[in-house]
């Protein structure tokens, strides 16, 4: 049953059953398509000002003169040809023929580069109209661009425009709404020998399809596997002979096909771009540039790094969010007024000790679940949330990525790798879930799995910085395990699976100062996937732990769990705190935070239970994201893993301590 639009229509139709017109917005990462999709449809999905952002596709409707359109924001792609997942899913979508208009959205600042792209979508016979965007910027930096002359050049609709002032989108509603096949499109040539190939080939391609047979017939022959296995599904087509027939072109040609095509397409954009495209003689160093180097220099860049997650994450997260405002709230509202007046509600007016139980008490819905949500872990969240949006605007993680890319080649993955590992300080599960995002089947395996060891969520990481902020020491040493355990695992799986080393290509926008509208919305969408998805779970996790504890499965596997903390240097109470983190990771943390109130660790415990924590099995969310991801015998093997790796770490450090004598 399809969802309901806004105007009663049955989702993707309007009127007598007639379907809307459909806008596909494709381009490279972080070129604005999400702001664009934003102006359009006044819906709002996280833009962050780093690639990577857009995993699934994001669907909305406009009005455009008399006339509704579905619009769908697609993953960033560079070329027809995928070797991402987010470009395949984007190719697959122009593929199946859905789209009326496609809007290519570039950055007006680099249209030599982007604008191969735009070859190859006129090359497909693609409806496709040109959105130089982030046009503002380009003027500022004395970048002129002859609009007029390059829609005659292409032959389609060319729109520069502002995403984010509204600058031109009058006029690029106006060019949607003309809509319509190129007329006169520029034209391509690839030699005699690509040319006799493709003569050959066109005809035999699929005829209903949203790319046009040469297309296809140009991605068959840089042996697309996809367009390959269609061919192939073609009665009567020997695919064998085609692919002989490829390696004899390959054999006259100086490069592979996959290598002279793309190069071809970048020579008539450079000579297009030459025509059209004037920058300053002179180049404009600005202050945000400046610092912009400063940021991916080893030298100044790691300071730099230090003095972010001080400021960003101990400071303000760990010591304001998990301080100031939990210990309000989990101090003046909760344990003063809120959970006395609940437990007294429940007596008065809940005869049955069992429900009593399950609403209020020591592990009530209201004064554990809620309680742990509200008062512990949704500042942390909130504050990291709010951290995490101005590091993002700013344009600094496609930096940081650059910075580390040569110390993640070392654990098997690229920089790229930087952004599910910063999204992890989130949430692990979303982190999981944007590894699809890694060219690599390898690449997304190692990801996942440091992802679930070493990378703590925003709330477990923030408890843990609050319960460590008065000792200096033991931060030192939780960060340094983590650090070593985090480059240890990744660099071992790395020489344990087979694999190329990866290529590493990204999109470095330019430094900005944060938008406060920007960080506000940021924040207030990922506040409200908080609320939406993760508050349930804690409610959740109560009624488990009810149900553990009237059957005593709870205080059977806690008895179990308390051997494990004794041998490991914790009081046997830790036991709960690392039950709750099976359910959540944040609630495990917060049960941590419940056991060092009341004064029961020691600096030296406090940093073996940090340690081992972290390392403890993901939550049953992040669990199932990496089964949905990697597949079931993935996702259990790397549990069964983590479990005793983690548990073996703690009484390695706990050992350590004691020998030496240390005392945190």
């Amino acid at each position: 049953m399809g969802s309901m639009s806004k105007c009663g229509c049955e989702e993707g139709k309007c009127g007598e059953g007639k379907a809307l017109k459909t806008i596909v917005m494709v381009g490279n990462p972080n070129v604005g398509k999400s702001a664009l999709f934003n102006r359009l449809t006044g819906s709002y999905v996280v833009v962050s000002n780093y690639p990577g952002t857009t995993v699934e596709v994001a669907r909305g409707k406009c009005r455009i003169g008399k006339n509704e359109y579905a619009v769908e924001d697609t993953p960033g792609m560079y070329s027809l040809l995928p070797i991402t997942e987010e470009e395949r899913v984007t190719r697959d979508i122009l593929l199946s023929g859905g789209a009326d208009v496609v809007l290519h959205v570039i950055d007006a600042k680099n249209l030599r580069r982007m604008l191969s792209l735009t070859l190859q979508l006129i090359e497909a016979n693609l409806p496709v109209v040109l959105v130089l965007n982030i046009i503002d910027e380009a003027r500022r930096l004395g970048i002129e661009i002859d609009t007029g002359r390059l829609q005659g050049m292409l032959g389609i609709p060319v729109a520069a425009v502002s995403a984010l002032s509204g600058e031109g989108i009058d006029s690029l509603k106006e060019q949607i709404a003309r809509g319509g096949h190129p007329k006169s499109p520029v034209r391509l040539d690839y030699g005699e020998t690509i040319e006799g190939a493709l003569a050959a080939l066109t005809p035999l391609m699929p005829g209903r399809s949203g790319l046009s047979q040469r297309s296809q017939a140009l991605l068959f022959l840089q042996r697309d596997p996809h367009i390959q296995a269609m061919v192939n599904s073609i009665e009567g087509i020997p695919l064998d002979l085609l692919n002989a027939a490829i390696a004899q072109l390959e054999a006259k040609l100086e490069e592979p096909t996959g290598y002279t095509v793309p190069m071809i397409v970048h020579e008539k954009a450079s000579g297009i771009c030459a025509e059209v495209f004037s920058a300053p003689a002179a180049k404009v160093r600005s202050i945000a540039k400046y610092l912009g180097e400063l940021t991916m220099n080893p030298l100044t860049g790691i300071p730099i790094l230090i003095l972010v997650l001080y400021f960003g994450l101990y400071e303000f997260v760990g010591k304001f969010g998990a301080g100031v405002i939990v210990d309000f709230l989990e101090t003046e509202v909760f344990k003063s007024h809120l959970t006395p007046w609940v437990n007294d509600l429940a007596v008065r007016f809940i005869p049955w000790e069992s429900i009593r139980d399950l609403v209020a008490m020591d592990y009530g819905i209201i004064t554990l679940g809620v309680r742990y949500a509200i008062a512990i872990i949704l500042p942390i969240v909130g504050t990291f949330f709010i951290a995490f949006s101005i590091i993002e605007d700013s344009g600094y993680l496609p930096r940081l990525a650059m910075m580390v890319d040569r110390v993640f080649k070392g654990i098997g993955l690229n920089g790229r790798a930087v952004i599910p590992m910063t999204l992890g300080f989130g949430c692990d599960t979303m982190a999981t879930m944007v590894t699809r995002t890694l060219e690599t089947k390898r690449e997304r395996i190692i990801a996942t799995l440091l992802l679930a060891l070493a990378i703590p969520c925003s709330a477990q990481l923030g408890v843990i910085l609050a319960l460590m902020a008065e000792k200096p020491a033991v931060i030192g040493v939780w960060t340094g395990v983590v650090l070593v355990i985090f480059l240890f695992i990744g660099f071992l799986t790395a020489r344990l699976m087979p694999g190329d080393r990866p290529n590493f290509y990204m999109e470095v926008p330019p430094l900005r100062l944060p938008r406060a509208g920007a960080v506000f919305m940021k924040t207030y969408s990922r506040m409200q996937w908080y609320f939406v998805e993760i508050l349930p779970l804690f409610i959740v996790a109560s009624v488990l732990i009810w149900l553990g504890k009237i059957t005593r499965t709870f205080d059977a596997v806690v008895s179990g769990l308390s051997y494990v903390m004794s041998w490991i240097g914790l009081p046997q109470e830790a036991a709960v705190a690392f039950l709750f983190g099976f359910f959540r990771r944040d609630y495990g943390a917060a049960g941590l935070y419940d056991l060092q109130q009341s004064g029961a660790l020691s600096g030296n415990q406090l940093a073996v239970a940090g340690i081992t924590l972290t390392l403890f099995i993901p939550c049953i969310a992040q669990f199932m994201m990496m089964k949905k991801e990697r597949g079931i015998k993935m996702a259990c093997g790397m549990a069964l893993f983590i479990v005793p790796f983690s548990f073996l770490t703690g009484g390695l450090v706990n050992a350590v301590l004691n020998i030496t004598g240390v005392r945190l």
